[in-house]
């Protein structure tokens, strides 16, 4: 029998019935730099933790475990493991990216990437037909689902399947849904690429980012290029990361469950012009999460009716944070406009739908009633200074 998802977050099958490590229940930090040999041709199997290191590389094992890769990569950051995936691409290699990407992956693309001469065709995955966007340069698809910040939804199996028949690479960000909801390799992707950083990690005191595969040759490929570039995650953050894993299952539970109670919330408030949560059954999406995810989430992003409106929320919150970032235990509220995609042209995130009024809410693990409490009384205070 396969082993669920929770028991995977805790437990890497190889490592049962061993008593390596003294016995140690929590992984050792292997804090060193370099290891020494006995005698030429005799390594212990690491030799500069540029290269490898076995706190890395049991994360790595248990990353690649949860979302049923072959192997899985451990970088410096989640910017830090699109920029090696950028690598495997060349001059005049052409990608269809979603056009409702995280800030920073736009931001990489439009001014490294094309600088290195790849070429981008940003699109709605979910509203337009890939296919009619496939050159004889293209080379992959780049999504995100749910997107960042609008909770855009496409289906993974068909544009998986649109891939396979072109000879495409299929990469899916699956920061949002963690491989706790979603694994979007079992769907047909080539490559997952996390922000461990976020929900992984999930107390946001450590940065990380991965990048998972099911195929031998891109494996390779990114194995070469992370000893080379030298991007690799070290000891004591690997080991964070470790620890936050081994509650992911009962904080994206919870996560989700305060998610559905202020999402439906917000509706009822008549400051907020629109409620954007795939949980939502009026959410475009909705059937589609249900078919290829175990869960919809804990992330959400709402319209106000007027940008002073959602400053001045912004400034009130006392208790929920107004901070970048996402995925951790605490609840964070974000304006995309200035913070996340505040790189990203006017024009492009008013096309995606990103106004002045626009905010998103990593909803973390309190009490719902007391999250509430709080949106509440800022609403509250609000409407009156606003007198509306």
């Amino acid at each position: 029998m396969e082993r669920k998802i929770e028991t995977k977050c805790l437990h890497l099958e190889e490592d049962e019935g061993r008593n390596n490590h003294y016995g140690a229940i929590s992984y050792p930090i292997y804090q060193t730099a370099t290891y020494a040999h006995s005698g030429v041709g005799r390594s212990t199997g690491y030799d500069y933790s540029r290269l490898q290191n076995p706190t890395k590389e049991h994360l790595e094992k248990v990353i690649a475990s949860l979302e049923n890769g072959i192997s899985a990569f451990a970088f410096s950051s989640g910017m830090a493991a699109i920029s090696l995936l950028m690598e495997i691409f060349k001059p005049d290699d052409h990608i269809i990216a979603d056009s409702d990407l995280y800030g920073g992956s736009i931001r990489l693309f439009r001014n490294v990437s094309a600088k290195n001469g790849i070429k981008f065709s940003n699109i709605d995955c979910c509203k337009e037909n890939v296919e009619d966007f496939i050159t004889s340069d293209t080379k992959a698809i780049y999504i995100e689902t749910p997107t960042n910040p609008m909770m855009n939804v496409t289906d993974i199996a068909v544009v998986a399947e649109t891939a396979k028949k072109h000879g495409l690479l299929l990469i899916v960000d699956n920061t949002f849904m963690s491989p706790y909801f979603q694994n979007p390799l079992n769907l047909g992707a080539d490559i997952v690429v996390h922000s461990g950083t976020k929900y992984l990690g999930g107390h946001n005191d450590t940065l990380a980012g991965f990048l998972v595969t099911n195929r031998a040759d891109i494996a390779e490929k990114f194995a070469f290029l992370i000893k080379t570039t030298g991007a690799g995650l070290a000891p004591f953050d690997s080991w964070l990361i470790l620890r936050g894993i081994k509650t992911l299952g009962i904080r994206m539970e919870k996560s989700q469950e305060n998610a559905i109670k202020v999402a439906y919330w917000l509706k009822k408030q008549k400051a907020v012009t629109k409620v954007i949560y795939p949980g939502l059954p009026e959410h475009m999406g909705y059937e589609i999460m249900k078919k290829q995810a175990r869960g919809f989430g804990a992330m959400l992003t709402f319209q106000l009716e007027s940008k002073a409106f959602a400053l001045s929320i912004l400034e009130k919150v006392r208790m929920i944070k107004f901070a970048e970032s996402l995925g951790g235990v605490e609840t964070l509220i974000t304006y995309p406009t200035t913070q996340t995609h505040a790189d990203v042209p006017q024009e492009i995130r008013e096309k995606n739908g990103i106004t002045e009024s626009t905010l998103r809410l990593s909803v973390g693990i309190e009490n719902a009633e007391d999250l509430i409490y709080e949106l509440d009384k800022v609403f509250r205070e609000t409407e009156r200074e606003l007198n509306v």
